[in-house]
């Protein structure tokens, strides 16, 4: 691993109001869901997923989403982005006003059919017609691989099979691509091998990494795409959230823990972290129950403490 490439800027993507919550067992008001995000869009982050337009049935922590999207305060330069599912998902943001529209399928035949209840090949077509739903319209279009690293039904996914559906989405008139580690399975080897290989075939399309910290490889995994260029990451306060549709899925890799390790790098993110540690620490009052970042709870490590009182410093 070598260092030459790192980014001069990295951008940080908040999703804790959709993927964080989507895994939540009690409801989260919807008043504390906008308070949350007005919050989050003064720290500096680049864009927040704010919901998704997914049947209240499958998600009911995401049955308010049309409220949150009309109560939100929009601040200049931050991305506000919806997921969808499907053609109606869409439509339903496109009416919201989202920025953005995030198209999510699995690489997976399996974990697609079941997460979206579709095969991948009905999950691609089904996004031509969102495309030319939003034709004309200012919200830019993302497509997400879920399971990019590893499926936890069907094992590695591989590299080629990733690629191409990549090249099937900028086909489709896409904007961007997200790489999503699921389920936390992907590793740092991994991670720089399938980044580059993007890279080398995609050139400057605008590529996110998506981290899930479930076998605690997040943030190695972060400076492993770091190292070969990557510089846009999503990331959920706390760390909270994961995948309804697939067993053993823990939290996203926490976005105090990522701004702080990137502050101590060196790596500019413009994001307030005494801001986000404030949101982060207000959490499990709000959720029930800890959260899973650690930087929240061990303090900065420029956080220092005095030294024991029943020691004798020797005088320098």
């Amino acid at each position: 691993m070598t260092w030459e490439n790192l980014p001069g800027h990295v951008y940080i993507q908040e999703v804790v109001t959709r993927d964080g919550l989507q895994i939540e067992p009690r409801f989260l008001p919807t008043q504390d869901k906008v308070a949350l995000i007005d919050a989050l869009s003064q720290t500096g982050v680049a864009k927040i997923e704010v919901t998704s337009f997914v049947s209240p049935k499958a998600v009911p922590n995401l049955a308010d989403a049309r409220d949150v999207a009309k109560l939100i305060k929009r601040r200049p330069g931050v991305t506000y982005v919806a997921l969808v599912p499907n053609l109606r998902g869409a439509q339903e943001a496109l009416t919201a006003n989202m920025d953005e529209l995030n198209l999510v399928m699995s690489v997976s035949e399996t974990h697609n059919r079941a997460n979206m209840r579709m095969t991948p090949e009905q999950s691609l077509e089904g996004f031509r017609t969102i495309v030319e739903s939003a034709r004309g319209t200012p919200a830019t279009l993302n497509g997400s691989i879920a399971t990019a690293f590893g499926c936890p039904f069907e094992g590695k996914q591989p590299e080629a099979k990733v690629l191409k559906l990549a090249e099937d989405y900028l086909s489709l008139g896409l904007d961007s691509i997200t790489l999503a580690d699921t389920t936390g399975m992907a590793n740092p080897r991994q991670v720089a091998d399938l980044v580059s290989a993007f890279r080398r075939r995609f050139g400057s399309v605008p590529l996110t990494l998506h981290f899930h910290n479930t076998r605690g490889m997040g943030l190695a995994n972060v400076v492993s795409a770091l190292s070969v260029g990557a510089d846009r990451f999503d990331a959920s306060l706390g760390g909270i959230g994961g995948c309804p549709f697939a067993p053993g899925a823990t939290g996203n890799i926490s976005t105090e823990d990522l701004v702080h390790m990137l502050d101590e790098m060196g790596i500019p993110t413009g994001v307030d972290l005494a801001g986000l540690l404030a949101l982060a620490r207000s959490l499990p009052a709000l959720l029930g129950h800890d959260i899973p970042g650690q930087v929240a709870k061990a303090g900065r490590s420029g956080d220092l403490h005095p030294a024991p009182a029943d020691i004798h410093l020797a005088a320098k």
